[in-house]
């Protein structure tokens, strides 16, 4: 059961624009995320994924709109595609994320060590974490956000470029931390879609084109540009 106990939405967007500059990257988006949804994020690169992500975890101002979020901001976390790695230990990389929070160093490391053994890290903690493969860099991010107990995940493309096996692990680990949170993540990966969210969200050129229920979005009637990008007839 999630922690949030209001029977408001935890997310709030209406009418929402966002520019970068002449380039609209968001345009009229509504929508609402309930607390303890998996909500999945598809369409293709540019159609305003990682920018409807950086919208709720309050990366990014939006010109025209309203957004509320009752979520926390010290209780939320966000797994970019492509985590930074400080010039450090893999433990210290992730206690860090613990000290920044309050925790005392001691208590830190000792609680970033319980983390990357759960993420299957704990020979690795002392590596210099810009040695990490790909998929191992992708555990220790899930660590490093897993040791704050947010009630709020938010994932960027968590498996994009890696190998099947690695994609394996990392969407397993994804869905163990997902208990009891609210998951919000972008994927291009349908089948990975159908097995970790409850909902779908399709959006092109920075407009929501649908919200459906997992079912029904992959078994029922589509907009056309959704319907080709399933079929992958998009680009």
């Amino acid at each position: 059961m999630s922690r949030f106990a209001s029977a408001e939405p935890l997310f709030s967007l209406h009418d929402i624009d966002v520019h970068f500059g002449r380039v609209q990257a968001l345009s009229g988006t509504t929508l609402s995320i309930n607390a303890g949804e998996r909500v999945a994020l598809i369409g293709a690169n540019g159609s305003g994924k990682s920018t409807l992500l950086r919208v709720l975890h309050g990366l990014v101002p939006h010109s025209r709109g309203a957004f509320v979020s009752r979520a926390s901001r010290r209780r939320q976390a966000m797994l970019f595609q492509r985590p930074h790695m400080l010039r450090a230990s893999v433990r210290n990389n992730v206690a860090l994320a613990l000290w920044l929070h309050g925790a005392p160093w001691a208590n830190a490391k000792r609680e970033a060590t319980v983390a990357l053994a759960r993420v299957g890290l704990a020979e690795l903690a002392d590596r210099n974490a810009r040695t990490l493969s790909g998929g191992q860099q992708q555990r220790m991010a899930l660590a490093r956000a897993w040791v704050l107990q947010p009630d709020v995940l938010l994932l960027d493309e968590p498996t994009a470029s890696l190998d099947p096996t690695a994609k394996r692990d990392v969407e397993a680990l994804i869905a163990d931390a997902a208990q009891g949170r609210t998951l919000v993540f972008a994927s291009h990966n349908l089948g990975q879609v159908k097995r970790l969210a409850s909902r779908v969200i399709y959006l092109e050129h920075g407009r929501l084109l649908a919200d459906l229920p997992v079912h029904d979005f992959f078994n029922g009637p589509l907009p056309r540009e959704a319907r080709l990008f399933v079929k992958g007839e998009s680009v």
